[in-house]
Formats: C-alpha cells, structure tokens, sequence
C-alpha cells in the first residue's frame, strides 16, 4: 500500500493512543515490523503556542525511519502550524483526528465532534494541506459517525478527499459508542466502496490479532489494518502479520523469554528516551501489558504499582518471569491463566514469592 508516495510494508500501522504511542512503544512496534507509526493525538492549540508537556510529545522515530503526527483542533491558523512543526521534525504524513470521542476533545467541538460539521472539516483539511510540502500526504480519521442514526462515514470520508486527503482510516463506532459494543466492518466497506480507488483506506477496530488482521481484510476491501489496543504489549503481532502479508507461515505467539526479553527493550527505550519522574509510572504500565493473561499477572502488577523504585519494579518483573520459565520448564505447564484464575498454580512456592498477595479483579 502507499500514501501519495509513501510505501507502507507490511499494510498495517499502529494506532495514534494517547498517553500509549510514545517514542519508546513506537519503536518497539517499528523494530517488530510494523509498517507505519504515528504519534499520540497532539492538541494543535497547545503545539502552536509551544505548551512544553504537548511538544515534548512531537517526537521523530529512531534511525530515520518513516512515522506520522496527528493532530487535532478545530482553528485553521493553529492547525497549519502544528502542520508545520510536525514536518519540520521529519514527520512524513500529517493525520488530524476526527474521531476522538473523548467528552473533553468533543466539548470543544474537536475530534469526532467534526463529523457533524463536514464543511469546517474540510476547510480544516485545506489549512493543513496548504501548509505542508506537496510531497507530505495530509490524512484523516474518523469514526462510523455520531451515533447509531447518523453513520455518515462514507459521505463524510468522500468530503475529506475532496478536500486535499490522501488516506482515510475509519474506526467502525460511533461517537456514543466510545469503546464499548462492537466495531462494525460494514461501514467501513461502505467507506472503501464509496473513496475513489487511488485513495487508500484504512480499517480500524476490533482488531487483537491475525485472525482479526485477515477478517477485516476480507470484509472490508481495505487496503490496510490499524492496530491500537492489540498491539499493547503485543508487538510481535506485527512481526507475524509481516510474514502473514508476505505469504510465509505464521510464526504464532512469543514465549516466555521472548516476552521478557521486549519487556527489558521496552523498559531500557522508556528509561533512555523519556526519562524524568514519570519514568516509573510507564515501567508499571510496561509491566501490566507483557505479563497480561499469564498466572499470577494481576498479584504481579499490584506489587509493581506498590513498589517505590525502579530498582525493585524489574527485579519483580525478573523473578516473576524467571519461575513462570522454571515452572512451565519443569512441570510442562502452559503460563497462559485459564478463566477465572490468577494465581501461579502447581507450584505453590512460585506462588508465594510471585503472588503472595490474593487478587480479585480483572486481568491488567
């Protein structure tokens, strides 16, 4: 697939997610083969007056390597200068969201807010087409529509390529829908039938792995899959579509050392590219997503959010995984919890030092 000029190899690319898509998972993501990255969701506003915590955000991927920024906003001359500042780091695409439904981002009559506006939205789209280099595709992504008797993507999408779009990604929910019920792949056909064909189309929604990744390329006719949720603490889904999309076998799931072994990576880019106080805080996250669905992950993430130091943080982590390998080495037992069960069982030792804690909840 391409973007104007842009090759996007294998045809998938990871989700904007706020406070999720920092440098760090983007370029884990990018080192297991995903095809394009694009930043969090940035307030145009806030890059245009130079807000310090939202700049700090505006990062260029490692080694060179291709990556997007969206932005959101509803002010032509503020949208233009974040444009402009996403370009000059580097930036190869700009994307403007129009599918937040976050309250905060719709109350100010951004983010999916627009799809109820579709000619400020395209006047939005202009502005930041008018401000980047021919060479530097401006995309769009929404969602099916406002709510269940408004799904006006096919129109909507048809309006933002009219006004200078050169790729469309469709989230299948409606605002009101946020993240809850089901993402609906016919609109999102609707979407691919109604763009001209030059114009790629991008599906998201509901996609959490290959069988996922194939269902919405045979439903939909798009041209790529954008992966979010799925891909948190799950990069390697992208190393397996790559092989999918290159006609190879599936190479299947990671295993215990694999994960471990990203979880280390994932840890030491937060440690050197982000830094500060907040450092902790994304360790614990990093924690949750590469131990979720094993035993004992729920009594694992608790102590790793009680625990004051990094230090202490990986040494859990380490020893956690490390009798998860013993155990499943010497008892043959998979490390994946069946439903309804948390604790390390089999063992009870590994279950006393890994999860001394009795969890109730559900699974990080």
């Amino acid at each position: 697939m391409r973007i104007g000029d842009i090759p996007v190899d294998p045809p998938v690319l990871l989700a904007p997610m706020a406070a999720v898509t920092d440098l760090p998972f983007r370029t884990v993501c990018e080192e297991f083969g995903v095809g394009l990255t694009i930043t969090e969701f940035l307030s145009a506003h806030a890059l245009s007056v130079g807000d310090p915590k939202t700049t700090g955000k505006l990062t260029a991927s490692l080694d060179g390597r291709r990556f997007g920024v969206q932005i959101f906003g509803r002010e032509e001359s503020m949208m233009a200068d974040a444009a402009k500042l996403a370009v000059s780091i580097g930036a190869s695409l700009v994307d403007i969201n129009m599918g937040c439904p976050a309250k905060r981002v719709v109350a100010g009559e951004c983010g999916s807010a627009l799809m109820r506006e579709p000619q400020i939205a395209q006047t939005l789209v202009r502005a930041v087409v008018n401000a980047v280099p021919a060479h530097v595709p401006v995309t769009v992504k929404h969602r099916a529509g406002w709510n269940q008797d408004n799904r006006n993507a096919p129109e909507f999408a048809c309006a933002m390529v009219e006004a200078g779009a050169k790729m469309i990604t469709v989230h299948g929910r409606t605002r009101t829908q946020g993240f809850s019920g089901k993402s609906d792949p016919e609109i999102i056909k609707l979407v691919r039938d109604a763009v001209p064909s030059h114009i790629p189309v991008v599906g998201n929604g509901d996609v959490l792995d290959v069988e996922g990744y194939v269902r919405m390329r045979e439903q939909t006719g798009c041209d790529a899959v954008m992966i979010g949720r799925g891909a948190m603490g799950n990069p390697w889904l992208f190393a397996r579509l790559r092989e999918v999309c290159a006609g190879r076998p599936d190479p299947g799931p990671p295993g215990l050392e694999e994960r471990l072994a990203v979880y280390r990576r994932h840890v030491g880019l937060i440690e050197t590219l982000r830094g500060g106080p907040r450092t902790l805080h994304e360790v614990r996250k990093a924690c949750a997503w590469y131990a979720r669905g094993l035993y004992g992950c729920n009594a694992l993430r608790l102590r790793v959010w009680e625990t004051p130091d990094l230090a202490t943080a990986r040494s859990l982590v380490e020893d956690y995984f490390t009798q998860l390998i013993e155990r499943q080495s010497r008892l043959g037992l998979a490390p994946e919890m069946g439903a309804g069960r948390d604790e390390i069982d089999g063992d009870p030792g590994a279950a006393t030092t890994a999860a001394s804690a009795s969890v109730a909840g559900e699974a990080a």
